[in-house]
């Protein structure tokens, strides 16, 4: 009986790694990209590009173990919530109020360390923010706003 079950599990297993989500991969920077509707310091695009534009954008770099699955059905989640809340290539379609909204979101969570999640920080350390990257991101979220 063991014997079965294990073996189902397997099966199950090598069966999944054939069904993967479609990639969140961009070719070009949109037209309602936030870069083409407000102005973007190149450091702060470069803490944004690093730290939220793999859940907040169009444009995601995959880590090799995207490949196994069920690990790309999880992250493939995780994007679609994340743009879901705010995607930063298609900011250019949010209204005036709910752009800056999204944007005093991005003060807030950067305030309450909810942003980034841990668990995407412990695989790219380089996401974690310094306190400075913080301030700077928070200023010029406020300034952002209109």
């Amino acid at each position: 009986m063991k014997k079965k079950i294990g073996l189902t599990v397997l099966v199950l297993l090598v069966a999944i790694q054939f069904i993967h989500p479609k990639k969140n991969i961009s070719q070009e920077i949109s037209a309602s990209d936030i870069t083409n509707v407000r102005t973007v310091p190149n450091d702060v695009l470069q803490i944004l590009q690093t730290a939220c534009y793999d859940c907040h954008s169009n444009n995601t770099v995959y880590p090799w173990y995207n490949t196994i699955q069920p690990v790309a059905w999880w992250m493939n989640k995780h994007i679609n919530n994340g743009k879901r809340h705010l995607n930063f290539s298609e900011f250019g379609n949010y209204d005036t109020k709910k752009a800056n909204h999204k944007l005093d979101e991005v003060i807030e969570t950067l305030e309450k360390d909810e942003m980034p999640l841990f668990s995407y920080v412990i695989i790219h350390r380089d996401a974690k923010l310094s306190d400075a990257q913080k301030k700077l991101v928070i200023d010029w979220a406020k300034s952002a706003m209109k």
